[in-house]
């Protein structure tokens, strides 16, 4: 009985000490060691460039919204309608009464938007005006003037290929988010989304995706040198190649939108002709008339409309070629060069009729 005891004793004991010494060595589990927390290394000092990337941010993206396109949707078990979210894109507050600058197809076809500020505090924004030809609009919200920080406006003459850019937007819902690139190329041609041309468009590399329209395309001085616009992209997604209207354009129409609602082209007061009407009568590249509206600058002046005579031949008309000395070869061309004048402004059309040029000056009216 007391060997029986002794033996029970020594194996409580053996087992008593076993425990101990799995106590005492934890990180030995299932014959591994437990793998334990590595050193952290302090962070050094940030490199020159990180610093000016992060000051950039911090002082632009006060001036980037985001801006939410709301359209109407009937209640699918009663006739209720409700406000319900159609897209989002970018924007940026122009100045302190509250105009927020976007594209035009950011808010295209919605009936009303919101506008969330960089705080997130969100407001009702109404439509001043818009301008599809540059796919420019400006909204306006009613906020306190201290969160409504204007974005620094720079210029778009001097860029130059290689001069590094940021750009901040909303891509894919994602707010106050910062991309780093250069510019790419210069002076692109894109299509609006009314079939117009934008001349003068910047290239950039920075990463811009759906969501980032109408946000701002920034130079390393975090001055607003384009409005991002367009992606050339064969899947949706960024591919390295964005454009950006130019901010010397958005400069030029903009106060415009915000003075009357929308931005006024002067008017000749004729209609073009087709491209097949120069290639069938071998004309000069330009605008042929084929029609003079009464009463208006190009009546006054006298311009003629190419016609019908009485036995079905094509008698002459005219040709416009040139304002103001500046080439116009299409009805683009033209357009574009009437945009950059005001009603009442006096220009000096070129004018080729049946072979001959001539000046011909006359005093733009507003449109109808």
């Amino acid at each position: 009985m007391l060997a029986s005891s002794r033996l029970l004793s020594i194996a409580a004991a053996a087992l008593a000490g076993a425990a101990v010494a799995f106590l005492a060595v934890p990180a030995l589990v299932q014959g591994k060691a437990e793998a334990q927390p590595r050193a952290v290394t302090p962070r050094g000092p940030l490199a020159a460039d990180e610093l000016a990337n992060i000051e950039l941010f911090k002082k632009s993206s006060p001036s980037v919204v985001h801006i939410t396109s709301l359209g109407v949707q009937r209640d699918m078990f009663s006739m209720n309608v409700q406000q319900v979210p159609r897209g989002t894109g970018t924007g940026f507050v122009w100045d302190a009464d509250g105009h927020i600058v976007t594209n035009f197809h950011v808010i295209q076809g919605a009936n009303a938007a919101r506008v969330t500020l960089a705080d997130q505090s969100t407001y009702d924004a109404r439509l001043v005006g818009q301008f599809a030809d540059r796919d420019l609009a400006v909204l306006r919200i009613e906020a306190p003037k201290d969160k409504l920080p204007p974005i620094a406006v720079g210029s778009s003459r001097d860029l130059l290929v290689g001069q590094r850019v940021y750009a901040i937007g909303n891509p894919f819902g994602l707010d106050q988010t910062l991309t780093i690139g250069i510019i790419s190329a210069l002076n692109r041609e894109i299509e609006s989304f009314n079939g117009r041309s934008i001349r003068g468009v910047v290239q950039t590399d920075a990463a811009i995706n759906p969501g980032n329209s109408g946000g701002p395309l920034l130079d390393s001085a975090g001055r607003l040198i384009g409005v991002n616009t367009q992606i050339a992209s064969p899947s949706g997604a960024s591919a390295g190649i964005g454009f950006a209207i130019p901010v010397d354009e958005v400069n030029r129409i903009v106060p415009r939108l915000i003075r009357d609602g929308r931005f006024v082209r002067p008017a000749i007061g004729v209609s073009p002709g087709a491209a097949n009407l120069h290639r069938a009568l071998n004309l000069p590249k330009g605008v042929a008339i084929v029609q003079v509206v009464g009463g208006s600058p190009a009546a006054r002046a006298g311009l003629q409309p190419f016609r019908r005579g009485n036995r079905g031949e094509v008698l002459p008309g005219d040709v416009i070629t040139a304002i103001n000395d500046e080439a116009v070869n299409n009805f683009d061309d033209m357009l574009t060069l009437l945009e950059n004048r005001q009603p009442g402004d006096t220009v000096t059309l070129t004018v080729w009729r049946d072979g001959r040029t001539r000046k011909q000056a006359l005093v733009l009216a507003a449109p109808n």
